[in-house]
């Protein structure tokens, strides 16, 4: 039972975190249409994809990926692979409203406040729904 309850568990993490990496597909491209002026240099270009994923993570997380890895130097991976299914839940709908803030020009100080706001929102009803009306809906 406990097994079965696992690999249930575990499909979903593994379908949240594919659904998330396609979201982030979402947000690079609107990073690369509208953040990346022709003239920066790959470093710069990198640095603003890194710069926009910890905007995800602060309003998520709370913290940098950097912050992370300095806090939690025996984990291989990012902190994104240890997030919960609620988590990557959010973060999937938190790219993609990235990607429709970014095209609509807000700044990025708006941005991290806004998504701050949805992460707290959406973790709050995905609590509220709890897993057991969760695995319910799974069986219908």
């Amino acid at each position: 039972m406990k097994t079965d309850e696992s690999s249930r568990l575990s499909l979903g993490w593994n379908l949240n975190r594919e659904i998330s990496k396609l979201n982030y597909r979402i947000h690079t491209d609107a990073i690369k249409g509208n953040l990346l002026p022709p003239e920066l240099t790959a470093y710069q270009i990198t640095m603003t994809y890194a710069n926009e994923a910890d905007v995800l993570n602060v309003a998520l997380f709370g913290i940098t990926a950097k912050q992370w890895r300095d806090e939690n130097t025996s984990f291989k991976g990012n902190m994104r692979d240890y997030a919960t299914l609620n988590q990557l839940l959010v973060l999937a709908n938190m790219e993609s409203y990235n990607a429709i803030l970014i095209e609509q020009g807000k700044p990025q100080a708006e941005r991290i406040q806004l998504l701050n706001q949805l992460a707290a929102r959406q973790l709050k009803a995905i609590e509220e729904i709890g897993i057991s009306d969760i695995k319910k809906l799974e069986k219908k």
